[in-house]
């Protein structure tokens, strides 16, 4: 039997047992070193892309509960359903190891009133929980998108209206949120809330046309990083950001596809397959576009496990100069997934 992967098996065992009975603050960042020690090691080892960063967003999100727990107790919370709710890449449970926090609040309230003094109730708690987060490494957001903002901790009217302004008036701040903010996925409290909230957002970006349209126009601004001759197009020793170039095509794309046709999954891979085929992909092609993000996912990782190593900070930045031959012709293979996928949004959109 592989030792590394009977210790590895006996690592997670006991950091899944370690994180309900976490019972003290304090020893939350502790806990979260030893995660992420586990998690790059296990990662490091040679999992598929779309495993390992699902493996890194499951135990963020236990850690995370446990968090908000605890910090619960401490506060003398009003008896209202509420819910926090994971954005970005930990609503789509792909978090690789260099992530800030994208995180917002939802509650029940009677009235705008109501909300507003709620509001002001849950804010302390919210705020002392993206701190305690900061200290596991979870680096506060520097757009500030956070529960903890009053602009991002309200009721659930409060998100449904600013939801509706932003599907029905579009400007550009609009389709920026809708990168982050239509990928919320409840992660602990009252999850019934959360999905309220989701379901009544499907409603609204199904129903307009006009801003599946601009958001694929958006999602078409960015170049996959290729030649005419359909060669990786960077210098020798470039980098290319396999976010920004990479992964956010495939991210955006989905993301569309999903919110065109209602379909709930919020993760890219389940996006895909429950909205490619209505998006006009043949099931092939969703396999193939399937296996290439994972791909992308996978040498991010590799880069950023790289970069911890030398102790410098992960980013983004892989040069294809530095990847072995197969890797660089996966990533080649990879980056022609991502400009079919715009052709298919070019298509889709008459754009």
């Amino acid at each position: 039997m592989n030792t590394d992967f009977t210790l590895r098996s006996r690592q997670q065992l006991e950091l899944a047992a370690a994180l309900p009975s976490l019972t003290n603050l304090d020893g939350a960042p502790a806990l979260s070193a030893r995660l992420r020690d586990y998690l790059i090691a296990a990662v490091g080892g040679g999992l598929d892309g779309g495993v390992a960063t699902r493996l890194i967003s499951v135990f963020n999100d236990r850690l995370t509960a446990r968090v908000i727990e605890l910090t619960a107790a401490r506060h003398r919370l009003p008896p209202v359903a509420w819910c926090w709710l994971a954005l970005g890449s930990e609503g789509r449970h792909e978090q690789t190891f260099v992530t800030d926090q994208d995180n917002g609040l939802i509650f029940n309230a009677a009235s705008g009133q109501e909300g507003v003094a709620l509001r002001q109730i849950f804010l302390p708690f919210a705020q002392e929980v993206n701190q305690h987060l900061a200290a596991c490494g979870f680096a506060l957001c520097s757009g500030q998108i956070m529960a903890g903002n009053p602009a991002w901790c309200l009721s659930l009217e409060e998100w449904r209206e600013r939801f509706m302004d932003w599907v029905r008036r579009p400007e550009p701040q609009a389709l920026l949120n809708a990168s982050i903010f239509f990928d919320l996925r409840p992660l602990f409290g009252e999850v019934a809330l959360g999905e309220r909230l989701r379901t009544l957002l499907l409603s609204m970006t199904k129903a307009t046309p006009s801003f599946q349209h601009l958001m694929a126009a958006n999602a078409l601004q960015v170049d996959v990083p290729l030649n005419f001759r359909g060669e990786i197009a960077v210098g020798q020793g470039e980098a290319i950001d396999l976010k920004k170039y990479g992964s956010r095509i495939f991210v955006d794309a989905a993301r569309i596809f999903a919110l065109s046709s209602g379909s709930p999954g919020v993760n890219t891979a389940e996006r895909l397959n429950q909205a490619g085929s209505a998006a006009g992909l043949p099931d092939s092609e969703i396999a193939a576009v399937d296996a290439a993000f994972s791909q992308i996912l996978r040498l991010r990782l590799g880069q950023q496990i790289d970069a911890m190593t030398r102790g410098e900070s992960g980013g983004y930045g892989l040069k294809p100069a530095a990847l072995h031959d197969m890797d660089r012709a996966i990533l080649r293979e990879a980056l022609k997934q991502a400009r079919r996928l715009q052709q298919r949004l070019k298509l889709n959109y008459a754009l």
